[in-house]
């Protein structure tokens, strides 16, 4: 066998194994149940925000903290970790999708995705009106 054909083989025995490595290690879409029976495995949990229930966020003690409890698409509610900030408009969310591991009776989420309402009415944008001179 030539170099190159050598070179060739063993290039797309990388590339096969890198793939096969990232499907492996990628997480899935779960619901609260299936998260706390796979304790520290990754999963993202799509519910909405228990409005019902306290929030807390105290960045002066500490601002990558931040605590609440959401339902999930199941009715399943437990209490979230957050490891950043509060987002912005957290409240006004209508979905929320947390990427994490459940982890001693609570959810830990690294990450966290917000659906906010939409600025689309009926299919018209809302504008502002503007003076033009």
């Amino acid at each position: 066998m030539k170099k190159t054909h050598i070179t060739l083989v063993v290039l797309i025995a990388v590339v096969v194994a890198v793939m096969i490595g990232a499907i492996n290690d990628s997480s899935s879409y779960a619901n609260f149940e299936q998260a706390f029976s796979n304790p520290g495995e990754e999963f993202h949990v799509v519910g909405k925000l228990a409005k019902d229930q306290e929030m807390v966020y105290d960045p002066l003690t500490n601002p990558d903290l931040f605590t609440f409890h959401m339902t999930d698409n199941l009715g399943e509610e437990h209490k979230v970790i957050l490891h950043k900030s509060k987002p912005q408009d957290f409240e006004r969310s209508e979905q929320i999708v947390l990427i994490g591991s459940a982890e001693n009776g609570e959810f830990h989420a690294n990450e966290i995705l917000m659906k906010c309402p939409s600025k689309y009415t009926d299919g018209e944008v809302k504008t502002k009106e503007q003076a033009s001179f």
